[in-house]
């Protein structure tokens, strides 16, 4: 096999680009109701739309997390599940979608994308393992195809999750819990003359519940150079990452029903193949420059960044190969980006107003592999590919405040995907492809009256495809000739919603929703081919709610409907696999009783179909969490955290599709599920300094 290019800058040393996140214009704004409490930003006249909001850093330290990536469960309305080893990317659940592993639901992280195009596992993969909770300051989300500052990804929604430049106090944490949980975090944050330093590592080791050990290990680190003030200033961050594991994958139900395999016995935590799992790494650098001063707004933004990704699974065990089907999926991948936006107010006709303009461009060189293994030696190859692929946006945007009572978003974003694949394994899947969308962008927004104001929004999204799919003309696996898939799908959402503050104590928002898709396609990583799906339609209702009825209560409940099916008509069906129909979370959180707090959660994930005619659902599962924390002295906090409380028999996810266990005469469709956690406890002793 060709030896890959290796990506200049190295993974230790990363070309040094300054950056500024490109920071959201902020709209003409009517009157200001402060809600209170202290972990929200989604006061009347701060957002565009009933579904946009930020959490703030005190309400992640409320509620406990299993895994890194459940701090997107805090975005109301979103599930986070996993279906395999906690070194790979989390499943996503929002809005009627199986985001699988992030596609259409954008997610940055310190000025960075984390949504991976042409991914050697599946479209827009985003792995969050790398986040570090204790740093997080913030998180702006966005529901819906309605932002212009918002591209690929975004069609169903986006997440930023901003990290601090200084910490409050410098701090160390220690984690100890049941099946070799162990955890350490630290972080400091000093001054260098003008500047500001901060610096943080965790190094984490995990088994999990599983009969096979996890044998996680993980280390990561995180350091950030800053300077100047909110108003005007820069910062620089350096990120490394190195994840190793075994992984447990989804079994066949028909396993566990028996209860043993070839003579020994089989239970929920058992594994088949048991040389599965992965290594991951990522290291970057990125920077931001900003400046605002009030009437406007400017910001710069770039990142250089090295991943790589070795990732051995196998779901369908002995159907392909009877010596056993594990597959190694490769990505190794340089990232190059930045941003830049002006926002600056004016009067349009007569009329307040405020305008924004930006850019954003990012390049991907990939080199990507899919082969057969046996127990991580490679056998053959299906693909081995080099992908050069080249996104460019541009978006303007104003908002108008066409009466003090009523307020007038326009957007309009154009992108430009390029893609060009060299395949090493087929020359006739290699070529150049391209492709472009404008999408226009609309919000009014009336109010407030009574403290409660109204929002209709309306925007046109899109996700791209991997590149591979593009240029496609034959089959790996099967060497049949295919299709070319377009670039960039188009999804187009609308949206009504409200938003009100009228019960003292209380902020509770409302919105009804649509979104349509020309097509669902999906690069299926484990065939190496993109798998032509249908368009698709689903609309939905959400309910938020924050009250804190005294300070030292606050109680949240987010709960959504859903219904997603295909568009067109097929004699198959036309539910959409996967596609759940229900999620909630209610949340009870007592803070600051004397050196006590404590919050207690519950988390549905409905029930949803796993096959076109709904003869098949996956079964809901409701999990219960505990966290009571107490203030030993001034600066020691001991937490202890109960996850899955009632200890329930629950699946993280289930699937239905053919496998054939080694010794079946043919092959079997079947349920296939991988089991939640059962009841988990962790402790953790943080000591400031």
């Amino acid at each position: 096999m060709p030896k890959h290019r290796r990506c200049q800058p190295t993974l230790v040393a990363v070309v040094c680009l300054f950056a500024a996140s490109t920071a959201q214009a902020e709209p003409a704004v009517l009157e200001k109701v402060e809600i209170s409490g202290r972990h929200y930003d989604n006061a009347i006249g701060s957002t565009d739309a009933a579904s946009q909001g930020t959490i703030r850093a005190e309400l992640l330290k409320s509620r406990p997390a299993l895994r890194p990536g459940e701090v997107l469960e805090f975005v109301p309305g979103l599930i986070v599940t996993q279906h395999s080893g906690d070194g790979k990317a989390n499943q996503y659940f929002l809005r009627g979608f199986n985001l699988d592993h992030g596609t259409d639901f954008a997610t940055g992280v310190n000025g960075l994308p984390v949504n991976m195009p042409s991914h050697g596992h599946g479209q827009g993969y985003s792995d969050l393992n790398f986040l570090i909770p204790e740093l997080v300051d913030r998180i702006e989300y966005r529901k819906g195809p309605y932002f212009a500052r918002n591209g690929d990804f975004a069609a169903a929604g986006s997440a930023d999750i901003a990290y601090r430049t200084t910490l409050d106090e410098d701090f160390a944490a220690l984690t100890l819990g049941q099946r070799q949980f162990q955890r350490f975090v630290g972080g400091g944050s000093g001054h260098l003359g003008d500047l500001r330093l901060l610096g943080a590592i965790e190094v984490q080791h995990n088994d999990g519940p599983w009969q096979l050990p996890e044998r996680l290990r993980k280390t990561n680190g995180v350091l950030t150079l800053s300077g100047g003030t909110r108003a005007e200033g820069w910062s620089t961050s350096l990120m490394a990452y190195d994840a190793r594991w075994t992984s447990t994958d989804q079994v066949p139900e028909r396993l566990i029903t028996a209860g043993s395999f070839n003579g020994q016995p089989f239970g929920r935590f058992d594994a088949i193949d048991k040389s599965d799992g992965g290594e991951t790494r990522r290291s970057s650098l990125s920077g931001e420059w900003h400046r605002n001063t009030g009437a406007e707004a400017t910001s710069v933004a770039a990142y250089a960044m090295n991943y790589r990704l070795n990732l051995f699974s196998n779901f369908t065990y002995a159907l392909e190969r009877p010596d056993g089907d594990q597959f190694l999926q490769q990505d190794r991948r340089c990232v190059y980006g930045g941003s830049a936006s002006h926002a600056v107010d004016h009067n349009l006709g007569g009329l307040p107003a405020r305008s924004e303009l930006g850019l954003q461009l990012r390049h991907d060189r990939v080199r990507v592999g899919l082969h057969d293994t046996m127990e991580r030696r490679i056998t053959a190859t299906t693909r081995d590919d080099e992908v050069r692929e080249t996104e460019l946006g541009a978006y303007g945007q104003t908002s108008v405040e066409l009466t003090p009572w009523l307020r007038g978003v326009v957007g309009l974003r154009a992108d430009q995907a390029r893609f060009k694949v060299h395949s090493y394994s087929n020359a006739a899947n290699s070529g150049s492809a391209s492709a472009h969308l404008l999408s226009p962008k609309f919000s009014l927004i009336a109010g407030p009256w009574a403290k409660t104001e109204f929002f209709f929004n309306a925007g046109r999204g899109f996700h791209s495809n991997d590149a591979r799919g593009t240029t496609a003309a034959i089959d790996p696996k099967t060497g049949d000739a295919v299709d070319k898939v377009p670039g960039l799908v188009a999804a187009r959402g609308l949206e009504l919603g409200a938003r009100t503050e009228w019960v003292p104590g209380l902020q509770s928002s409302v919105a009804v929703w649509k979104l349509d898709f020309d097509s669902e396609l999906v690069y299926v990583g484990d065939a190496g081919a993109t798998e032509a799906t249908r368009p698709s339609k689903r609309h939905g209702l959400e309910w938020n709610n924050r009250y804190v009825p005294v300070p030292w209560l606050l109680i949240d409940a987010d709960l959504a409907w859903t219904r997603a099916r295909f568009a067109d008509f097929n004699p198959a069906g036309n539910r959409i696999p996967n596609a759940v129909d229900k999620v909630g979370s209610i949340a009870v959180t007592l803070r600051d009783l004397g050196p006590w707090s404590a919050s207690l959660q519950w988390r549905y994930l409905g029930s949803g179909s796993l096959v076109e005619d709904n003869s098949v659902r996956s079964r809901p599962s409701l999990t219960t969490n505990l966290r009571v924390s107490r203030k030993l002295w001034e600066k020691a906090e001991l937490t202890v955290d109960v996850f899955n409380l009632m200890d329930r028999k629950l699946n993280d996810i289930e699937y239905f599709y053919e496998s054939q266990l080694p010794g079946e005469a043919a092959a079997v469709t079947d349920r296939h599920v991988h089991p939640a956690e059962p009841r988990t406890v962790r402790v953790t002793l943080k000591m400031g300094f």
